[in-house]
Protein backbone atom coordinates (compact mmCIF):
# COMPACT_ATOMS: atom_id res chain seq x y z
CA UNK A 1 0.00 0.00 0.00
CA UNK A 2 1.20 3.70 -0.51
CA UNK A 3 -0.27 7.01 -0.01
CA UNK A 4 -2.10 8.30 -3.70
CA UNK A 5 -1.22 11.99 -3.89
CA UNK A 6 -3.05 14.17 -5.75
CA UNK A 7 -0.19 14.75 -8.23
CA UNK A 8 0.15 11.51 -10.04
CA UNK A 9 3.10 13.41 -10.97
CA UNK A 10 4.52 12.97 -7.68
CA UNK A 11 7.50 10.41 -7.21
CA UNK A 12 8.06 8.56 -3.52
CA UNK A 13 12.00 8.05 -2.96
CA UNK A 14 11.52 4.46 -2.18
CA UNK A 15 10.74 1.33 -4.49
CA UNK A 16 7.56 0.50 -5.16
CA UNK A 17 5.64 -1.64 -6.46
CA UNK A 18 4.62 -1.03 -10.99
CA UNK A 19 2.14 1.40 -11.55
CA UNK A 20 -0.67 0.52 -14.13
CA UNK A 21 0.41 1.67 -17.46
CA UNK A 22 -2.35 4.37 -18.35
CA UNK A 23 -2.37 4.06 -22.43
CA UNK A 24 -3.99 6.59 -24.68
CA UNK A 25 -7.46 6.50 -25.90
CA UNK A 26 -5.71 4.42 -29.61
CA UNK A 27 -5.06 1.40 -27.54
CA UNK A 28 -8.65 0.95 -26.51
CA UNK A 29 -9.86 -2.52 -28.65
CA UNK A 30 -12.93 -1.25 -30.67
CA UNK A 31 -14.65 -1.33 -33.85
CA UNK A 32 -17.15 1.19 -34.24
CA UNK A 33 -19.99 0.17 -36.56
CA UNK A 34 -21.17 2.70 -38.91
CA UNK A 35 -24.83 4.16 -38.35
CA UNK A 36 -24.39 3.64 -34.38
CA UNK A 37 -28.07 5.23 -33.29
CA UNK A 38 -26.95 7.97 -31.42
CA UNK A 39 -27.67 7.75 -27.59
CA UNK A 40 -27.48 9.90 -24.81
CA UNK A 41 -27.02 9.32 -21.36
CA UNK A 42 -30.08 8.52 -20.35
CA UNK A 43 -30.51 5.56 -22.57
CA UNK A 44 -27.37 4.35 -21.09
CA UNK A 45 -28.53 4.67 -17.47
CA UNK A 46 -32.53 4.16 -18.00
CA UNK A 47 -34.22 7.61 -18.53
CA UNK A 48 -35.92 9.18 -21.26
CA UNK A 49 -33.43 12.59 -22.04
CA UNK A 50 -34.66 15.32 -19.54
CA UNK A 51 -35.90 18.23 -21.01
CA UNK A 52 -35.06 20.17 -17.82
CA UNK A 53 -32.07 22.48 -17.37
CA UNK A 54 -29.31 23.68 -14.53
CA UNK A 55 -28.24 26.77 -16.28
CA UNK A 56 -27.03 29.12 -13.75
CA UNK A 57 -25.34 25.70 -12.38
CA UNK A 58 -21.01 26.76 -12.13
CA UNK A 59 -18.67 25.36 -14.78
CA UNK A 60 -17.16 22.20 -14.47
CA UNK A 61 -13.26 22.41 -13.69
CA UNK A 62 -11.02 21.99 -16.45
CA UNK A 63 -10.82 17.96 -17.56
CA UNK A 64 -9.91 15.30 -15.03
CA UNK A 65 -7.52 12.87 -16.17
CA UNK A 66 -8.43 9.21 -15.50
CA UNK A 67 -6.78 8.91 -11.92
CA UNK A 68 -8.48 12.20 -11.17
CA UNK A 69 -4.94 13.58 -10.53
CA UNK A 70 -5.35 17.01 -8.17
CA UNK A 71 -9.01 16.20 -7.18
CA UNK A 72 -9.52 16.41 -3.61
CA UNK A 73 -11.24 13.44 -1.77
CA UNK A 74 -12.67 14.59 1.87
CA UNK A 75 -9.66 12.24 3.43
CA UNK A 76 -6.24 11.24 2.00
CA UNK A 77 -6.44 8.26 -0.52
CA UNK A 78 -4.10 5.18 -0.49
CA UNK A 79 -3.38 2.79 -3.03
CA UNK A 80 -3.42 -1.02 -2.57
CA UNK A 81 -1.54 -3.16 -5.59
CA UNK A 82 -3.82 -5.54 -7.59
CA UNK A 83 -2.59 -7.91 -9.34
CA UNK A 84 -5.19 -9.36 -11.41
CA UNK A 85 -6.43 -10.49 -14.90
CA UNK A 86 -2.34 -10.52 -15.96
CA UNK A 87 -1.89 -6.64 -14.76
CA UNK A 88 -0.64 -4.77 -11.76
CA UNK A 89 -3.71 -2.56 -10.91
CA UNK A 90 -4.32 0.45 -8.12
CA UNK A 91 -7.59 0.06 -5.98
CA UNK A 92 -7.37 3.62 -4.04
CA UNK A 93 -9.44 4.00 -1.06
CA UNK A 94 -9.88 5.74 2.38
CA UNK A 95 -9.20 4.21 5.62
CA UNK A 96 -10.95 7.06 7.96
CA UNK A 97 -10.42 6.88 11.25
CA UNK A 98 -13.11 7.29 14.36
CA UNK A 99 -12.88 10.31 16.02
CA UNK A 100 -11.81 9.84 19.94
CA UNK A 101 -12.35 6.64 21.18
CA UNK A 102 -13.37 3.62 18.67
CA UNK A 103 -17.07 2.61 19.72
CA UNK A 104 -18.67 0.98 16.78
CA UNK A 105 -17.82 -1.71 14.23
CA UNK A 106 -15.84 -0.70 11.22
CA UNK A 107 -18.09 0.03 8.17
CA UNK A 108 -17.19 -0.52 4.45
CA UNK A 109 -19.40 1.73 2.46
CA UNK A 110 -19.44 0.53 -1.63
CA UNK A 111 -20.45 3.96 -4.17
CA UNK A 112 -22.84 3.71 -6.91
CA UNK A 113 -21.86 3.52 -10.41
CA UNK A 114 -21.92 7.08 -11.57
CA UNK A 115 -19.77 8.20 -8.11
CA UNK A 116 -16.95 7.63 -6.58
CA UNK A 117 -15.62 7.15 -2.98
CA UNK A 118 -15.71 10.85 -2.38
CA UNK A 119 -19.19 11.06 -2.63
CA UNK A 120 -19.56 9.38 1.04
CA UNK A 121 -18.23 12.29 2.71
CA UNK A 122 -21.16 12.96 4.64
CA UNK A 123 -21.36 9.91 5.37
CA UNK A 124 -18.41 9.30 7.02
CA UNK A 125 -18.62 12.23 8.51
CA UNK A 126 -21.77 10.93 10.52
CA UNK A 127 -20.18 7.76 11.05
CA UNK A 128 -16.60 8.78 12.50
CA UNK A 129 -18.28 11.19 15.20
CA UNK A 130 -20.29 8.07 16.07
CA UNK A 131 -16.72 5.77 16.68
CA UNK A 132 -16.94 3.71 13.74
CA UNK A 133 -13.76 3.22 11.44
CA UNK A 134 -14.46 3.52 8.07
CA UNK A 135 -13.45 2.24 4.49
CA UNK A 136 -13.97 3.53 0.81
CA UNK A 137 -12.78 1.44 -1.91
CA UNK A 138 -12.77 2.99 -5.45
CA UNK A 139 -13.67 -0.09 -7.43
CA UNK A 140 -11.48 -0.45 -10.13
CA UNK A 141 -12.46 1.45 -13.13
CA UNK A 142 -14.03 4.16 -10.67
CA UNK A 143 -13.01 7.23 -8.82
CA UNK A 144 -9.46 7.29 -7.98
CA UNK A 145 -8.78 3.62 -9.56
CA UNK A 146 -6.89 1.98 -12.48
CA UNK A 147 -9.10 2.25 -15.65
CA UNK A 148 -7.70 -0.59 -17.26
CA UNK A 149 -8.16 -0.85 -21.27
CA UNK A 150 -8.42 -4.61 -21.05
CA UNK A 151 -10.70 -5.97 -17.59
CA UNK A 152 -13.46 -8.43 -17.88
CA UNK A 153 -15.90 -6.65 -15.36
CA UNK A 154 -18.06 -8.78 -12.39
CA UNK A 155 -19.12 -8.12 -9.35
CA UNK A 156 -17.67 -11.28 -8.11
CA UNK A 157 -14.34 -9.87 -9.46
CA UNK A 158 -14.81 -6.19 -7.79
CA UNK A 159 -15.98 -8.03 -4.73
CA UNK A 160 -13.03 -9.94 -4.45
CA UNK A 161 -10.24 -7.11 -4.55
CA UNK A 162 -12.57 -5.63 -1.52
CA UNK A 163 -11.93 -8.78 0.04
CA UNK A 164 -8.52 -8.19 -0.41
CA UNK A 165 -8.15 -4.70 0.34
CA UNK A 166 -10.05 -5.82 3.83
CA UNK A 167 -7.46 -8.54 4.40
CA UNK A 168 -4.69 -6.17 3.55
CA UNK A 169 -5.86 -4.03 6.44
CA UNK A 170 -6.33 -6.58 8.94
CA UNK A 171 -10.56 -6.23 8.85
CA UNK A 172 -11.85 -9.64 9.64
CA UNK A 173 -15.85 -7.94 9.50
CA UNK A 174 -17.64 -5.34 8.79
CA UNK A 175 -20.71 -2.99 8.27
CA UNK A 176 -21.34 -2.70 4.59
CA UNK A 177 -23.54 -0.03 3.08
CA UNK A 178 -24.18 0.45 -0.20
CA UNK A 179 -25.81 2.79 -2.71
CA UNK A 180 -27.34 2.54 -6.17
CA UNK A 181 -24.70 -0.21 -8.24
CA UNK A 182 -22.58 -0.36 -5.02
CA UNK A 183 -25.80 -2.14 -3.72
CA UNK A 184 -25.83 -4.66 -6.45
CA UNK A 185 -22.27 -5.19 -5.30
CA UNK A 186 -22.71 -5.27 -1.37
CA UNK A 187 -25.28 -8.66 -1.84
CA UNK A 188 -23.05 -10.33 -4.16
CA UNK A 189 -20.30 -9.68 -1.26
CA UNK A 190 -22.33 -10.56 0.95
CA UNK A 191 -23.04 -13.95 -0.87
CA UNK A 192 -19.46 -14.67 -1.08
CA UNK A 193 -18.53 -13.91 2.55
CA UNK A 194 -21.15 -14.04 5.12
CA UNK A 195 -18.83 -14.73 7.70
CA UNK A 196 -17.08 -11.26 7.26
CA UNK A 197 -20.34 -9.29 6.97
CA UNK A 198 -22.15 -8.51 9.84
CA UNK A 199 -24.83 -6.05 8.69
CA UNK A 200 -25.99 -5.63 4.51
CA UNK A 201 -27.68 -2.04 4.28
CA UNK A 202 -28.85 -0.88 0.94
CA UNK A 203 -29.48 2.60 -0.16
CA UNK A 204 -31.72 2.70 -3.45
CA UNK A 205 -29.78 -0.25 -5.32
CA UNK A 206 -30.07 -0.84 -8.20
CA UNK A 207 -30.67 -4.45 -9.62
CA UNK A 208 -34.36 -4.89 -8.11
CA UNK A 209 -35.36 -5.70 -11.03
CA UNK A 210 -34.45 -7.92 -13.88
CA UNK A 211 -34.14 -5.50 -16.90
CA UNK A 212 -33.64 -8.44 -19.30
CA UNK A 213 -36.91 -9.89 -18.52
CA UNK A 214 -39.02 -7.12 -18.40
CA UNK A 215 -38.23 -6.91 -22.12
CA UNK A 216 -35.87 -4.35 -22.15
CA UNK A 217 -33.43 -4.63 -25.00
CA UNK A 218 -29.99 -5.06 -24.62
CA UNK A 219 -27.63 -2.35 -25.63
CA UNK A 220 -24.17 -3.68 -27.31
CA UNK A 221 -20.84 -2.56 -25.61
CA UNK A 222 -20.22 -0.43 -28.80
CA UNK A 223 -23.50 1.21 -28.57
CA UNK A 224 -22.95 2.08 -25.13
CA UNK A 225 -19.68 3.72 -25.65
CA UNK A 226 -20.75 5.79 -28.62
CA UNK A 227 -23.80 7.19 -25.94
CA UNK A 228 -20.84 7.97 -23.18
CA UNK A 229 -18.21 9.56 -26.07
CA UNK A 230 -21.27 11.95 -26.73
CA UNK A 231 -21.65 13.35 -22.99
CA UNK A 232 -20.90 16.87 -21.05
CA UNK A 233 -21.51 17.78 -18.04
CA UNK A 234 -24.60 19.59 -19.49
CA UNK A 235 -25.74 16.46 -20.20
CA UNK A 236 -25.32 14.86 -16.45
CA UNK A 237 -26.25 17.53 -15.21
CA UNK A 238 -29.36 17.76 -16.68
CA UNK A 239 -29.97 13.88 -16.42
CA UNK A 240 -29.09 13.91 -12.28
CA UNK A 241 -31.36 16.91 -12.33
CA UNK A 242 -34.24 14.97 -13.76
CA UNK A 243 -33.26 11.41 -12.56
CA UNK A 244 -32.20 12.25 -9.66
CA UNK A 245 -33.98 15.14 -8.23
CA UNK A 246 -37.18 15.08 -9.64
CA UNK A 247 -36.36 17.93 -11.91
CA UNK A 248 -34.90 20.26 -9.34
CA UNK A 249 -31.51 21.42 -8.76
CA UNK A 250 -29.49 23.23 -6.18
CA UNK A 251 -25.87 24.22 -5.65
CA UNK A 252 -25.22 21.59 -2.97
CA UNK A 253 -25.84 18.74 -5.80
CA UNK A 254 -23.43 20.32 -8.20
CA UNK A 255 -20.36 17.98 -6.70
CA UNK A 256 -21.59 15.29 -8.14
CA UNK A 257 -21.66 16.64 -11.69
CA UNK A 258 -17.59 17.46 -11.48
CA UNK A 259 -16.13 13.98 -11.74
CA UNK A 260 -18.17 13.01 -14.63
CA UNK A 261 -18.62 16.38 -16.21
CA UNK A 262 -14.58 16.70 -15.88
CA UNK A 263 -13.69 13.16 -17.37
CA UNK A 264 -15.89 14.36 -20.64
CA UNK A 265 -13.78 17.33 -20.81
CA UNK A 266 -10.58 15.44 -20.37
CA UNK A 267 -7.46 13.81 -21.48
CA UNK A 268 -9.01 10.30 -20.93
CA UNK A 269 -12.19 10.54 -22.19
CA UNK A 270 -12.27 7.71 -24.35
CA UNK A 271 -10.54 5.51 -22.10
CA UNK A 272 -13.73 6.66 -19.27
CA UNK A 273 -16.30 5.99 -21.76
CA UNK A 274 -15.00 2.81 -22.74
CA UNK A 275 -14.77 2.05 -18.75
CA UNK A 276 -18.10 3.28 -18.35
CA UNK A 277 -19.51 1.37 -20.99
CA UNK A 278 -18.09 -2.15 -19.99
CA UNK A 279 -19.63 -1.38 -16.44
CA UNK A 280 -22.91 -0.45 -17.67
CA UNK A 281 -22.89 -4.27 -19.64
CA UNK A 282 -21.76 -5.53 -15.98
CA UNK A 283 -24.88 -4.02 -14.17
CA UNK A 284 -27.58 -4.92 -16.92
CA UNK A 285 -26.27 -8.71 -17.34
CA UNK A 286 -25.04 -9.76 -13.77
CA UNK A 287 -28.56 -9.48 -11.94
CA UNK A 288 -28.42 -10.22 -7.85
CA UNK A 289 -31.61 -10.90 -6.88
CA UNK A 290 -32.74 -14.16 -7.79
CA UNK A 291 -30.04 -14.55 -4.94
CA UNK A 292 -31.78 -12.27 -2.34
CA UNK A 293 -33.33 -15.78 -0.29
CA UNK A 294 -29.65 -16.60 0.35
CA UNK A 295 -28.99 -13.40 1.83
CA UNK A 296 -28.03 -14.72 5.80
CA UNK A 297 -27.23 -10.91 7.33
CA UNK A 298 -28.91 -8.64 8.76
CA UNK A 299 -30.46 -6.13 5.87
CA UNK A 300 -32.21 -3.46 5.65
CA UNK A 301 -32.84 -1.77 2.76
CA UNK A 302 -33.38 2.46 2.85
CA UNK A 303 -35.45 3.48 -0.12
CA UNK A 304 -36.64 6.78 -1.53
CA UNK A 305 -40.13 6.58 -2.59
CA UNK A 306 -39.21 8.49 -5.47
CA UNK A 307 -37.26 6.85 -7.28
CA UNK A 308 -37.54 5.75 -11.02
CA UNK A 309 -34.12 4.60 -11.88
CA UNK A 310 -34.15 1.67 -14.40
CA UNK A 311 -31.57 1.08 -16.90
CA UNK A 312 -32.46 1.01 -20.49
CA UNK A 313 -36.12 2.58 -19.49
CA UNK A 314 -35.77 4.57 -22.87
CA UNK A 315 -34.98 1.93 -25.30
CA UNK A 316 -38.27 -0.54 -24.08
CA UNK A 317 -41.44 -0.41 -24.95
CA UNK A 318 -43.76 1.82 -23.96
CA UNK A 319 -46.08 -0.52 -21.92
CA UNK A 320 -42.74 -1.95 -20.50
CA UNK A 321 -41.39 1.84 -19.63
CA UNK A 322 -44.31 2.60 -17.42
CA UNK A 323 -43.51 -0.20 -15.07
CA UNK A 324 -39.82 -0.14 -14.83
CA UNK A 325 -38.72 1.30 -11.79
CA UNK A 326 -41.17 1.56 -9.05
CA UNK A 327 -39.21 1.30 -6.07
CA UNK A 328 -42.05 1.71 -3.49
CA UNK A 329 -43.04 -1.70 -5.59
CA UNK A 330 -39.42 -3.24 -5.82
CA UNK A 331 -38.73 -1.66 -2.43
CA UNK A 332 -41.18 -4.09 -0.71
CA UNK A 333 -40.57 -7.20 -3.10
CA UNK A 334 -36.73 -7.40 -1.98
CA UNK A 335 -37.72 -6.58 1.69
CA UNK A 336 -40.20 -9.52 1.87
CA UNK A 337 -37.19 -12.00 -0.19
CA UNK A 338 -34.61 -10.71 1.87
CA UNK A 339 -35.05 -13.22 5.12
CA UNK A 340 -35.65 -11.01 8.09
CA UNK A 341 -35.11 -7.79 6.10
CA UNK A 342 -36.25 -4.10 7.62
CA UNK A 343 -37.44 -2.13 5.31
CA UNK A 344 -37.42 2.36 5.91
CA UNK A 345 -39.34 4.04 3.04
CA UNK A 346 -38.21 7.45 2.74
CA UNK A 347 -41.28 9.42 1.54
CA UNK A 348 -40.56 12.40 -1.87
CA UNK A 349 -36.95 11.20 -1.69
CA UNK A 350 -35.55 9.73 -4.63
CA UNK A 351 -32.74 7.94 -5.87
CA UNK A 352 -30.08 9.69 -3.29
CA UNK A 353 -31.13 9.80 0.38
CA UNK A 354 -28.08 10.69 1.36
CA UNK A 355 -27.52 14.10 -0.59
CA UNK A 356 -31.73 14.96 -0.66
CA UNK A 357 -32.43 14.38 2.78
CA UNK A 358 -29.63 13.57 4.86
CA UNK A 359 -30.63 13.85 8.10
CA UNK A 360 -33.60 10.86 7.81
CA UNK A 361 -31.16 8.88 5.73
CA UNK A 362 -29.05 9.17 8.45
CA UNK A 363 -31.41 8.48 10.75
CA UNK A 364 -32.47 5.05 9.49
CA UNK A 365 -29.19 3.97 8.48
CA UNK A 366 -27.29 4.99 12.04
CA UNK A 367 -28.94 3.07 14.09
CA UNK A 368 -28.90 -0.22 12.12
CA UNK A 369 -25.01 0.03 11.77
CA UNK A 370 -25.30 -0.14 15.94
CA UNK A 371 -27.09 -2.97 15.99
CA UNK A 372 -30.21 -1.22 17.23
Amino acid sequence: MRALPDAESSRPSTPRPPRPVERSAADVPLRLLAGLTTLLLACAHGAPPPTATASEAPAVRDGLDARLTGYAYPHPVQALPLTTQGQQLELAYMDVSPEGEARGETVLLLHGKNFSGAYWADTIRALTEAGHRVVVPDQIGFGKSSKPAHFQYSFHTLATHTLSLLDTLGIDRVVVVGHSMGGMLAVRLALMAPERVTRLALVNPIGLEDWKREQVPYTPIDALYAAELKQTPETIRAYMQQSYFDGTWKPEYEPLVEILGGWTQGPDRERIAWTAALTSDMVFTQPVLYEFGALRVPTLLIIGQRDRTAIGRSAAPPEVRERLGQYPVLGRRAAAAIPGARLVELEGIGHMPQVEDFDAYVRALLPFVEGR
